[in-house]
C-alpha cells in the first residue's frame, strides 16, 4: 500500500521513530511498564479538522473514548460540546469548565438519580430508547428535551453497535407518543453507524433507514428539529481512511441531501483521540508450542485486560512498530501476559512481525489514544493499568 508522506493520518513508519511528538517522546525515554503517550496538541488538530468538515454541526466529544481531564479541558477551550454516558462524566466535564448547555446525557441506560442530578445542574438534553427510560426521564427531569435512538441495520463498521442500544424503527412512533404524553419535549432522533466506519460512503444506507423514520414522525406532526448522527469517524490503523475534514464533509453532504437544513449533533470519540497516542510495550516471550507449529506466539506485557480490549473478535487491528522492522519477518499469534486463555489479541489473522523479535524488545502500538485507558482493568493478575503521559 502506498501512503502519501504529506498525510500524517496515512503514514506508516518503518522504524520506532514516528513522525509525531508522541513518538519522539517515546524514542527519547525509557518506560518500566506499558505506557500510553498522548499528544494533547494532536487532539486539538483532530478537533479542528473534524469541525471544519462538520460545519454548523455541534461536535459532542464522546467522553468515554478518553476521559483524561487534560483532554476535556483542551476541548472546552476549543468550544467543544460533550456526550456523557454517566454522572461522573458529567461532573468531569463541568469541573473542566464545560457549560451545561454543552452537555448531553447520551446513554440510553441511566439511573434515575443520575437523571435527577443532571437536571439539577441544568442539563436538558437526554437520550432514550425504551418506554421505562422515558418514564424515568419524565419523573426526574420533567423539562427534558429527548431524542430517541434508532437501531440501524447493515452497518459496515469494523465494530458494529447494534442490538444493545436503540429501538426498532417501527417502535419509534409509539415512543414519540408516549414521550409527548409524559410532557417531554421530543426533539429528535439519533443513531450510530458503528465504530470505525472507514468510508463515508458507508453512511448512505444507514441514513436512508433513518430518514424514513424521520419523515414518518414529521408527517405525524412531531416537528423534530435535532438529528444526532453519533460517532463512527475512523482512525488510521493501517488501512487507508479519508482525511477527517474530507470524511466529515462527505457525511454532512449526505445528511443534508436527505434531511435538509436540520440541526445536527456529531459524537466523534475514536476519530478525535486515537491517533494522538501510542502505547509503549515490551515483548515478554517468543515461543512455539511445538517444533512443527506454523506460527510463533509473541507475548506482550499488555493484553486485553490492561488496555487492548478492542482486540476482542479482532475488530480493531492495531499497528505494531519495532526496532527490527525491515528484517525478515513472519506471521505470529499475539497475546497478552495474563493467566487467562481469552487474553489472545490476534490469532484468526496473525500479525507479521520480525523473526528476530525476542524478549526485552520494545514494541510501539500505534494510534491507541482511544478506548485503552478506560478499558484497562485494575490489577487483574497483579498487572497494573496503563501508565499515561500527556505531552
Amino acid at each position: 500500500m502506498t501512503m502519501k508522506a504529506t498525510d500524517p493520518g496515512a503514514f506508516r513508519a518503518q522504524t520506532p521513530v514516528l513522525c509525531d511528538r508522541a513518538s519522539d517522546f517515546i524514542a527519547r525515554n525509557t518506560f518500566g511498564r506499558p505506557t500510553l503517550v498522548l499528544d494533547l496538541d494532536r487532539v486539538g488538530v483532530q478537533y479542528d479538522a473534524l469541525k471544519a468538515g462538520l460545519g454548523a454541526a455541534d461536535v459532542h466529544y464522546a467522553v468515554k473514548a478518553n476521559p483524561d481531564p487534560r483532554i476535556i479541558a483542551a476541548l472546552v477551550a476549543k468550544g467543544s460540546h460533550f456526550d456523557c454516558a454517566s454522572r461522573p462524566e458529567l461532573e468531569l466535564c463541568l469541573a473542566q469548565g464545560a457549560r451545561v448547555d454543552q452537555l448531553s446525557f447520551g446513554n440510553t441506560i441511566k439511573r434515575g438519580s443520575d437523571i435527577a442530578y443532571a437536571a439539577s445542574v441544568g442539563v436538558t438534553l437526554f437520550a432514550a430508547d425504551a418506554p421505562e427510560e422515558l418514564e424515568k426521564i419524565a419523573a426526574n427531569a420533567p423539562c427534558a428535551r429527548v431524542y430517541l435512538r434508532v437501531i440501524v441495520e447493515n452497518s459496515q463498521a469494523d465494530w458494529p453497535l447494534s442490538r444493545k442500544f436503540g429501538a426498532a424503527a417501527g417502535h419509534i412512533p409509539a415512543l414519540l407518543r408516549q414521550g409527548r404524553a409524559l410532557g417531554l419535549q421530543m426533539v429528535g432522533l439519533s443513531f450510530h453507524v458503528g465504530s470505525q466506519t472507514r468510508k463515508a460512503a458507508f453512511w448512505g444506507p444507514v441514513l436512508d433507514q433513518i430518514v424514513q423514520v424521520w419523515d414518518t414522525a414529521q408527517r405525524s406532526g412531531y416537528g423534530l428539529n435535532l438529528l444526532n448522527i453519533g460517532g463512527g469517524f475512523p482512525a488510521f490503523y493501517g488501512e487507508a481512511v479519508d482525511a477527517p475534514t474530507h470524511y466529515a464533509a462527505n457525511v454532512m453532504r449526505q445528511v443534508h441531501a436527505r434531511f435538509g437544513d436540520v440541526k445536527v449533533i456529531a459524537e466523534p470519540g475514536r476519530g478525535m483521540v486515537a491517533e494522538a497516542g501510542h502505547i509503549v510495550a515490551e515483548v515478554l516471550l517468543v515461543a512455539r508450542k511445538s517444533p512443527l507449529d506454523l506460527h510463533r506466539w509473541v507475548y506482550l506485557d499488555i493484553g486485553k485486560f490492561s488496555g487492548l480490549a478492542e482486540t476482542m473478535d479482532e475488530a480493531i487491528r492495531y499497528e505494531f512498530i519495532t526496532a527490527k522492522d525491515g528484517m525478515a519477518s513472519g506471521p505470529c499469534i499475539l497475546a497478552g501476559p495474563s493467566c487467562d486463555s481469552a487474553d489472545v489479541l490476534y490469532e484468526k489473522t496473525p500479525v507479521n512481525l520480525p523473526n528476530a523479535l525476542c524478549a526485552g524488545d520494545r514494541v510501539i502500538i500505534r494510534n491507541c489514544g482511544a478506548y485503552t485507558t478506560t478499558y484497562a482493568s485494575i490489577g487483574f493478575n497483579g498487572f497494573p493499568p496503563l501508565d499515561v503521559v500527556v505531552i
